[in-house]
C-alpha cells in the first residue's frame, strides 16, 4: 500500500504514566495502530513521552520539535485532552493531525478506535477533509511584566477561588471598557472550545469557520450579563478587581494564580492547528453524534 504520509508520529496519553489495565489497553492500541501504519507503507515513530510512559520499545523515538521538523503526520490516540496538548505544541510546525478516539466525547479525536482501519486507510491515501482551528495566545500581566504566557485551543478561563465568593472582573475589548462583572468567572472560548466548558455555562456553539470567540460569564450576579460573540482579531483583557484566590486556566491543562490588578490579555495566535477528517466529514456530523441530536426521531 502507498501512503501520502511517509513519516508518521504516534502520540498517546503522554501527560501521565499509564498504569493498570487501562494503560495496557492503550499500549496495545498504539502498537496495533503502529503495525497497521507499517502495512500502509508508513515509517512510524513514537513521541518520546508516549513511548516512555507506555513502555513501548522497538520503534524510533522523537521529541515534539523533531516530530515537527521531520514528520508528515501526527496520529493522536486518546481523548480530546491528549489532542489539545499536542495540538498546541505542533501548531507552529504545521503538521496535520488525525485523532483516534479512546476517550469519551471525542469532538476533535473523531475516529472511533473500533474499526479504525477502514477509516484510516483511505485517509492515508489522501481521501480526507482538512479543517483549520485557531489558537489563542494568552498572557498574564503583573505590574507591567508578563508572568505567564500560554497558548489555548479550547478556552481561557478566569475562575474564583474554590472556597471564596464571587470575583469582580473588569473586561475590555481593544482597549475599550465593556463592563465590570461580578461572577464566578469568565470563559473566553474559540469555536473549538464552544462545545466544551463554554457550552455547559450557557454559551452558543460557534462553527469552526467563524473567525470569532465567545465570552461567557460563569454564574453572573447580574442576569443581563450574557454570552457575547466577538471577532477574534480583537484583544480581550480581563483585570482582577476583587475576590480571593482567583486563577486562570488555559485549556484546563495549565494554571496561573492571580492577584488583584493582574490582567489577562488574550489575542489570536499566528498559528493554527490542522486537523484531518474522513472524506465527507462535516462539523454537523460531529454535533449530531456527540450531542445526541435526533435520538428517538424516526
Amino acid at each position: 500500500m502507498n501512503s501520502n504520509f511517509r513519516h508518521v508520529a504516534l502520540i498517546g496519553k503522554y501527560q501521565a504514566v499509564a498504569t493498570g489495565a487501562a494503560g495496557a489497553s492503550s499500549r496495545q492500541a498504539l502498537e496495533d495502530i503502529a503495525q497497521f501504519l507499517i502495512t500502509q507503507g508508513c515509517e512510524v515513530a513514537f513521541e518520546a513521552d508516549t513511548a516512555a510512559n507506555m513502555g513501548i520499545t522497538g520503534y524510533p523515538v522523537l521529541d515534539v520539535p523533531t516530530i515537527g521538523a521531520q514528520c508528515d503526520l501526527g496520529l493522536v490516540v486518546g481523548g480530546d485532552g491528549t489532542m489539545l496538548g499536542i495540538g498546541r505544541q505542533l501548531a507552529r510546525f504545521g503538521v496535520p493531525l488525525i485523532g483516534v478516539n479512546q476517550g469519551r466525547l471525542g469532538f476533535i479525536t473523531d475516529i472511533p478506535y473500533g474499526g479504525y482501519q477502514q477509516t484510516l486507510g483511505p485517509m492515508l491515501r489522501g481521501e480526507h477533509e482538512e479543517d483549520h482551528r485557531s489558537l489563542m495566545h494568552a498572557k498574564v500581566m503583573r505590574d507591567g511584566r508578563c508572568v505567564f504566557d500560554a497558548l489555548a485551543m479550547n478556552d481561557v478561563v478566569v475562575n474564583r477561588g474554590a472556597t471564596s465568593g464571587m470575583v469582580e472582573l473588569r473586561v475590555e475589548v481593544d482597549g475599550h471598557f465593556v463592563a465590570n462583572q461580578r461572577c464566578d468567572g469568565l470563559i473566553i472560548a474559540t469555536p473549538t472550545g464552544s462545545t466544551a466548558y463554554a457550552l455547559s455555562a450557557g454559551g452558543p456553539l460557534l462553527h469552526p469557520s467563524i473567525p470569532g470567540w465567545v465570552l461567557v460569564p460563569i454564574a453572573p450576579h447580574t442576569l443581563s450579563n450574557r454570552p457575547i460573540v466577538l471577532a477574534n482579531a480583537s484583544e480581550i483583557a480581563i483585570e482582577v478587581v476583587a475576590g480571593r484566590d482567583a486563577s486562570a486556566n488555559f485549556d484546563m491543562q495549565s494554571l496561573a494564580s492571580l492577584l488583584h490588578g493582574d490582567r489577562i490579555s488574550v489575542t489570536r495566535s499566528q498559528h493554527h492547528v490542522r486537523f484531518l477528517h474522513p472524506r465527507g466529514w462535516t462539523y454537523f456530523d460531529t454535533l449530531r453524534q456527540k450531542l445526541h441530536w435526533n435520538e428517538g426521531v424516526a
